[in-house]
């Protein structure tokens, strides 16, 4: 089988992957394996040489990887380059700080001496998607190595390049050979991969119907997975709320990667009192956007990774409008790219609310009260963050505990960072992403107990 890679800009065939067969599959597992019988013994200090190695590597070629990653997927080159920087970051961050989250606890017991070990757990198997195609794997990989683990990876199938410059990267930093390595499978192979006694866990960013299946196979197989999966993010603006920057931070938590994002505001819940100042300044804001090559440092907005992307987000959006719902400005696709859109009169049955909005599409809510808003938000299946603009801090706090989301941000937009734990609840997935919390996700936690 072949995977052709096409730049969703211009239609152009990009490069063109054969598919690994069976025995390279099972050759690359056991290579994956043996290193980790090796890697498992290695100091903190050599594991975050490489890594500190690889950040060096990614700042040296940042607009090389950059371009790779806009032809294969149309993110804006700017932005590309900013998620090439942060690849940097949490390398940077797990090679100075995994050492000391890793450290036995000692616990206080009736023993002479007790305490809990952190050790490897072996391969772990990594899906990831297309949207941030370096970012969702370093932010795997990082923690993983830094604990002793080896790492396979299968990545999306119009992203094998991005894919390859990974498992390029840690071999010149330095990994050893099995250390990280790539599936160029499609998705129908991966099922005898999990069950491979090799690898010893999964994590997966995708569709929640990819989580459900992945889960469903780990699960059979005793193994642990992590799931990050979709969201539906609401964005309340309060009365008191500055909406200036309420609309500057809504137009970037919407519209950054071509509204291609989990984690992406997706419904703005406004009170009734601000709602037609947030709804004119916001659309003219987005009028404003520069669409065009995504190569162009000066372009905002390129297509969708996809024409059948596209395709989904038009009929989410022509399905609302068939339900009542008022396009304010865009609204109109060619091939993949679709045009920035606001659209209002949003009711819960339209599908630009009850579903993932994977595209530049903001939904405009009116509401009356907070607490209305606060209900609304949490009116979703889906359970990844909120974001909530008011200038009373002590009455947004009170708030927090009122939402069941993995996240909960004041007067700015969701979104990772290395020090912070990342991710959902519900149909978002479970387990975290990032900070202590991240790199514990795969580690075997051994009590230990000493008497004299």
């Amino acid at each position: 089988m072949e995977f052709k890679i096409i730049n969703p800009y211009n239609n152009e065939v990009v490069e063109i992957f054969e598919e690994q067969t069976e025995q390279q599959v099972n050759a690359i597992l056991s290579k994956a394996d043996k290193t980790f019988a090796t890697w498992r013994k290695t100091s903190f200090s050599t594991r975050a040489e490489v890594l500190l190695n690889a950040a060096k590597i990614l700042e040296k070629n940042v607009d090389a990887y950059a371009k790779t990653m806009t032809l294969e997927m149309g993110k804006p080159i700017s932005e590309a380059k900013a998620e090439i920087n942060k690849c940097a970051w949490v390398c940077r961050y797990y090679a100075e700080n995994a050492e000391g989250f890793l450290a036995d606890e000692v616990v206080d017991t009736d023993a002479h001496e007790s305490f809990v070990s952190h050790e490897p757990i072996g391969c772990v198997l990594a899906i990831m998607p297309w949207n941030y195609p370096f970012w969702q794997v370093f932010r795997f990989i990082a923690p993983a190595l830094m604990a002793g683990n080896v790492g396979v990876l299968k990545h999306a199938a119009n992203v094998f390049r991005s894919a390859l410059h990974v498992e390029d990267i840690l071999k010149e930093a330095g990994l050893p050979e099995g250390g990280f390595q790539n599936l160029l499978v499609h998705h129908d192979k991966i099922k005898a991969v999990i069950q491979n006694p090799i690898v010893k866990a999964v994590t997966l960013t995708g569709s929640e119907r990819a989580g459900s299946s992945v889960a469903s196979i780990a699960g059979e197989n005793i193994k642990k997975t992590l799931l990050e999966l979709g969201g539906s993010n609401a964005f309340i603006v309060c009365e008191d709320a500055d909406i200036d920057k309420a609309v500057e931070v809504g137009v970037k938590a919407r519209m950054m990667n071509t509204g291609q994002s989990c984690i992406a505001a997706k419904r703005f819940i406004i009170l009734e009192k601000v709602y037609d100042e947030f709804l004119a300044k916001y659309t003219q804001a987005v009028k404003a956007l520069k669409s065009g090559d995504t190569l162009d440092e000066s372009t905002q907005v390129g297509p969708l990774a996809r024409i059948d992307l596209a395709d989904q987000l038009n009929k989410q959006v022509q399905d609302s409008v068939k339900l009542g719902a008022k396009i304010e400005v865009g609204g109109k696709q060619k091939d993949a790219f679709y045009e920035p859109t606001v659209i209002t009169n949003i009711t819960p049955e339209m599908p630009v609310f009850s579903e993932e909005t994977f595209g530049p599409v903001a939904p405009i809510i009116k509401v009356k009260t907070e607490d209305e808003a606060i209900a609304l938000a949490e009116n979703t299946k889906f359970g990844l963050g909120i974001s909530l603009f008011t200038k009373d801090i002590a009455k947004a706090k009170k708030y927090i505990s009122s939402v069941s989301d993995g996240a909960f941000f004041i007067n700015t937009l969701v979104k990772s960072d290395p020090r912070l734990p990342f991710g959902g609840t519900k149909y978002s997935g479970y387990g975290r992403e990032l900070g202590k919390d991240g790199i514990m996700e795969f580690i075997n936690k051994k009590t230990v107990y000493i008497l004299k």
